[in-house]
C-alpha cells in the first residue's frame, strides 16, 4: 500500500452523503487531464455506473451505501483501451489451429497434422499465426509443405499479421486458382502464399461464418479482452456481420468489453451506417465510429509500400495499394459522409500518401481525428505533419519487440529514424493513441506498456532498449492506453479515465506499475476488472496485498 502523501484531485468535491458503490483501500493511480500521475485511495460510483468521486487518503467517506468493496490495497487503473484491435478475429483465431510461437516450418506441420487428425472431415482447416521470421529458415512456407501433411482437405493458415496466407493444393484446387492465375494490383502469389490483395483469390471462396459461430468468436474475443483488463477497444475493419452479432450481444447485456467499430472499407460502413457515425447502443457499449482504409500491407511479408527498395529484397519497394487518385476518392467519400476515417499505413510511402491526402481534403478542419494506423515507418521529412495537421499517430508498443530485428533487414539502417517513432510523434503535437492490433500480438496490453517506456521485450531485450530515444513515460504511456485511446475514438467524454462524470469502467492488478520495473510490468496480471461498476471478470480469489 503506498504511504506517499497522495495528489490532491482537482475534480475532488464535497463528499456525498450516500453512493451505490464505494471502492475503498486502494492504491489508486490514473492520468489526470494535466497529464500527470493522480494517487487515490478510493472510488465512489452511483447507482447510473458512473464516477461519482475519487478519494484521497484524508478524504471523508460516504456515510450510507448499498456496497462496499474493500480493495484491500491492491492497485487500481483505469480500465485499459486497445485503440487498435480486431475483435472477431481475435475469437476466430482463439477457436481455430493457433500457429503462434511456432520456431520451425517443422512445427507448423506437426501442430496442422495434429490438429487435421483431431478434426475430421472434408471441410476447410483454417489457422493462424506462423511468422517465418521466428524459424530458423526464413523462408515463406509453400504450399508443397502442406501438402505433405493434408493433401486432399482445403488447408488456408494466415500469417501472424493477417496480411500473408499459404493455401495448400487442395485448397487452391478448391479456389480455381492455376498457374495462370494473375494476382490483383496490392497483391502477390508465390507458390501457394497469398500476399495482400491476392488473399481474395482464397477467401472468398470460403463459406462465410454463420451467426452462430460469429457468437462464438464474439463471446470468445470478450472473455479474452476482460480477463486482460481491456474495457474498451476499437474495432478495426468491422463488416456487417460482425456488426450484426455485436448488436445482438448488446441487447443481451453480453458486452463487456466496450467497442469502438470502424467499418470495413467504405462499403462495410455505408451497410452498417450510410449517413455517418452511429449513436452509442446499449448504454454506451457499441457504436460505428468511422471507416477503416487500407494504404499497403505489411512489413513481414514485404507488403509495406516504401520510398526505396527493401534493403533485403532491391526488386521490390511491396505494394501500393491505390493510385493517389483511387486513394484521393476514398477520403473524399469518407468525408462527404462524417466517417472518422482510420487508414492502415506501413511503409514510408504509404505514411505519405495518407498525410498527402489527409491534408488536401482538409484534416485539421473542424474536430475530424483522421488517423493513422501503425504509422511504423515515416520519413523524417513527412513526421512533422503529422502533429502539425492534427492526424493521429495510433501504434502498438509490441509491434517494435516483435519486429525490431527484421524491420534493420527489411530496412536497413538509414531508416530506422523515423521506424515505430512514438517520442517523436509526441514531439510533433500529435495524440498517440496505443493498443495491439491483436490477434497480430497478444491483446495484453502490459507488455505494450512495458515496451513504450523501454523499447525492450518481456525478457529485458535489447539492453539500455532498442533506439532507446523512442521511449516515452510511464504517465504517456499509461495516457495512450487509456485517455488520448478514448479520445482517438471520439470517447473521452465517457471514456479513458475515472474522472466524475466518467463510466466506472477500472481494473485491479496485482501491483503497483508507478513503482514495477519494465519486466515487472510486463508480467502484471489483472485481478478483477469492472464495467460500469459491476465486476465482469475475476482471477482466483483475491489475497490482500502486502
Amino acid at each position: 500500500m503506498r504511504t506517499a502523501v497522495m495528489i490532491a484531485l482537482a475534480a475532488i468535491s464535497v463528499t456525498p452523503a450516500t453512493a451505490d458503490t464505494l471502492v475503498d483501500h486502494v492504491d489508486g493511480l490514473q492520468v489526470g487531464r494535466t497529464g500527470k500521475l493522480q494517487h487515490f485511495t478510493g472510488l465512489v460510483i452511483g447507482k447510473d455506473g458512473k464516477v461519482v468521486q475519487l478519494l484521497g487518503a484524508s478524504d471523508a467517506r460516504p456515510t450510507r451505501i448499498k456496497m462496499r468493496i474493500d480493495g484491500q490495497g491492491h492497485a487500481l487503473l483505469p480500465g485499459l483501451i486497445d485503440a487498435h484491435g480486431h475483435v472477431m478475429e481475435l475469437g476466430a483465431a482463439a477457436l481455430s489451429l493457433d500457429l503462434t510461437d511456432t520456431h520451425s516450418l517443422a512445427e507448423l506441420q506437426q501442430r496442422l497434422k495434429a490438429y487435421a487428425a483431431a478434426h475430421l472431415g472434408t471441410g476447410w482447416i483454417q489457422g493462424r499465426g506462423w511468422n517465418q521470421e521466428l524459424w530458423p529458415v526464413k523462408n515463406f512456407p509453400t504450399a508443397a509443405d502442406l501438402d505433405g501433411i493434408v493433401p486432399s482437405r482445403p488447408v488456408v493458415l494466415r500469417r501472424v499479421d493477417g496480411h500473408a496466407l499459404i493455401a495448400n493444393s487442395a485448397a487452391m484446387r478448391a479456389a480455381g486458382v492455376t498457374a495462370e492465375t494473375t494476382a490483383p494490383s496490392g497483391g502477390l502469389i508465390e507458390q501457394g502464399l497469398f500476399v495482400d490483395n491476392a488473399m481474395t483469390l482464397i477467401e472468398s471462396k470460403i463459406a462465410p461464418a454463420t451467426k452462430t459461430e460469429r457468437n462464438a468468436w464474439l463471446a470468445k474475443a470478450l472473455e479474452i479482452l476482460r480477463g486482460y483488463g481491456l474495457t474498451a477497444t476499437a474495432d478495426m475493419g468491422t463488416d456487417p456481420a460482425d456488426w450484426a452479432a455485436m448488436r445482438r450481444a448488446g441487447r443481451r447485456g453480453e458486452l463487456t468489453t466496450r467497442i469502438m467499430s470502424y467499418g470495413a472499407g467504405i462499403d462495410g460502413a455505408k451497410a452498417i451506417s450510410a449517413d455517418g457515425p452511429t449513436a452509442w447502443f446499449s448504454r454506451d457499449r457499441l457504436k460505428m465510429e468511422g471507416v477503416k482504409l487500407y494504404a499497403d500491407g505489411a512489413l513481414g511479408s514485404r507488403g509495406a509500400w516504401l520510398k526505396a527498395p527493401y534493403a533485403d529484397k532491391p526488386d521490390t519497394r511491396g505494394l501500393q495499394f491505390h493510385s493517389d487518385a483511387d486513394y484521393d476518392a476514398l477520403v473524399a467519400e469518407a468525408a462527404r459522409r462524417r466517417y472518422q476515417i482510420a487508414t492502415h499505413a506501413i511503409g514510408d510511402a504509404a505514411n505519405a500518401q495518407v498525410i498527402r491526402s489527409y491534408i488536401g481534403h482538409g484534416a485539421s478542419d473542424g474536430d475530424r481525428r483522421w488517423r493513422i494506423e501503425h504509422v511504423q515507418v515515416v520519413a523524417p521529412e513527412d513526421l512533422a505533419l503529422i502533429g502539425a495537421n492534427h492526424i493521429i499517430a495510433s501504434m502498438q508498443p509490441t509491434h517494435q519487440t516483435s519486429d525490431r530485428t527484421m524491420a534493420e533487414a527489411r530496412l536497413g539502417p538509414a531508416r530506422l529514424a523515423g521506424a515505430y517513432a512514438w517520442h517523436s510523434m509526441i514531439v510533433t503535437g500529435a495524440h498517440l493513441a496505443f493498443g495491439s492490433d491483436y490477434p497480430v500480438e497478444s491483446a495484453n496490453p502490459f507488455p505494450g506498456i512495458a515496451a513504450a517506456i523501454s523499447r525492450q521485450d518481456p525478457r529485458g531485450q535489447p539492453p539500455g532498449g532498442w533506439r532507446p530515444e523512442e521511449k516515452v513515460t510511464l504517465a504517456q504511456a499509461l495516457a495512450s492506453f487509456t485517455r488520448e485511446a478514448a479520445y482517438a475514438g471520439f470517447a473521452e467524454d465517457r471514456l479513458g479515465s475515472l474522472d466524475p462524470g466518467h463510466w466506472a469502467d477500472f481494473i485491479m492488478v496485482d501491483r503497483d506499475i508507478a513503482s514495477a520495473t519494465p519486466i515487472d510490468i510486463a508480467a502484471m496480471k489483472v485481478l478483477e476488472t469492472w464495467v460500469a461498476g459491476k465486476k465482469v471478470w475475476a482471477s482466483e480469489p483475491v489475497a490482500p496485498a502486502r
